[in-house]
Formats: structure tokens, sequence, C-alpha cells
């Protein structure tokens, strides 16, 4: 494969990890009542001002992912936000439903660590910044 193909590639994974969060944040806007309810029994502090938190991580930061902007530190943050999740929400592992949705996290953390380690290629804003 060529560069350019690496880089079709690294695009096209950046958007299907982006699609995971836009995915899930949907079903947050759509009840956040009961959003804000279900992270304050898992002990969050400021459950109100943590679902703002989250809805600004799951929406903003994905479409900066895609565009390829500040591309390592994004995919950090987005690999800490989603490995926190993990531990906050899906490690009840007696339940097989939150074991799977605890190792998908994992694995998406484990995407998002290779993009912070090797970056959005050719096909993004910071290689433009870079010129």
């Amino acid at each position: 494969m060529n560069t350019r193909n690496y880089d079709t590639l690294s695009l096209i994974g950046r958007i299907l990890i982006a699609v995971l969060f836009w995915i899930g944040v949907s079903g947050k806007i759509a009840a956040p009542a009961g959003t804000i309810g279900y992270i304050g029994s898992a002990g969050i502090p400021l459950p109100t001002l943590a679902y703002a938190g989250t809805v600004f991580i799951e929406v903003v930061l994905p479409i900066l992912l895609v565009l390829g902007y500040r591309t390592r530190l994004i995919a950090l943050i987005l690999a800490i936000f989603t490995v926190v999740a993990a531990l906050f929400f899906h490690s009840q592992f007696g339940d097989m439903n939150q074991s799977t949705h605890f190792f998908k996290n994992l694995a998406i953390a484990g995407g998002l660590l290779q993009i912070t380690a090797f970056g959005a290629g050719a096909l993004s804003l910071d290689a433009r910044r870079q010129q």
C-alpha cells in the first residue's frame, strides 16, 4: 500500500470512531433527565455539569478528530474519557452487557491511542498546518 492509501484509511478510521460517539450522545441528548439521573446514580458529583461536559466531549471532540485538528491531543482526551466511562458505567462484570460495553470501550480507547501515537495523516488539518 502507498502512503495515500494509509492516509485514506486513517480518515475512515477517524470517521468510524467519531460515529460511535455521535450515536452514543444522541440518546443522551434525547433524554437529558434520565442521563443526568444515571450519572448521579454512578456517584459522580455535579451530574448536570458532568452531563454538559459529556455532551460537549461526545459531540465536539469527534468533529475535531474527523477534521484532524490537534488530532493527537483530541484522541488522547477521548481515550481517557472512554476508559473513565468504562470504569464508572460498565464495570459490573457479572452483567454480560456491561462487560461487553467495558471491553468495547477499551477497544475504542486502543484505537484512539493508535491515533495519538501516529497522528491523523495527510488528510487532516494538522497536515495542512505543518505545510
